[in-house]
């Protein structure tokens, strides 16, 4: 049966000490400096760094785009693997699933305080 009232919309109520401690946390993350990664040359240069001085939301939406892109090559992996490798494929799902969502969810948190 089709419901003629729609329900009310859920009213959050603002704990203003999670609040504090989210402003707290975005104060105190600072802008990234440089962090190299990957493999290095024979004089030890790497090819691939995180560049300095960006900011730090912009660099958690760059880290929920990138678990993004690793969850959907892990479900297609895991489509065509089976036994063993098809379970530890799916830890690796959930890992990178519960990972996105904690960004994500900083990266809310960050907007509602604006």
């Amino acid at each position: 049966m089709k419901k003629l009232v729609p329900d009310p919309p859920h009213q959050q109520r603002r704990d203003p000490d999670l609040d504090r401690a989210n402003a707290h946390l975005l104060q105190s993350l600072k802008n990234t400096r440089p962090r190299p990664f990957g493999l290095r040359d024979a004089q030890g240069h790497a090819l691939f760094a995180v560049q300095p001085g960006v900011n730090a939301e912009d660099a958690l939406m760059h880290v929920a785009l990138l678990l993004k892109c690793a969850e959907e090559v892990s479900d297609e992996i895991t489509e065509r693997a089976s036994g063993i490798e098809r379970g530890l494929i799916w830890s690796m799902v959930h890992s990178v699933e519960m990972a996105r969502a904690v960004v994500e969810a900083l990266l809310d948190g960050a907007r509602t305080r604006d």
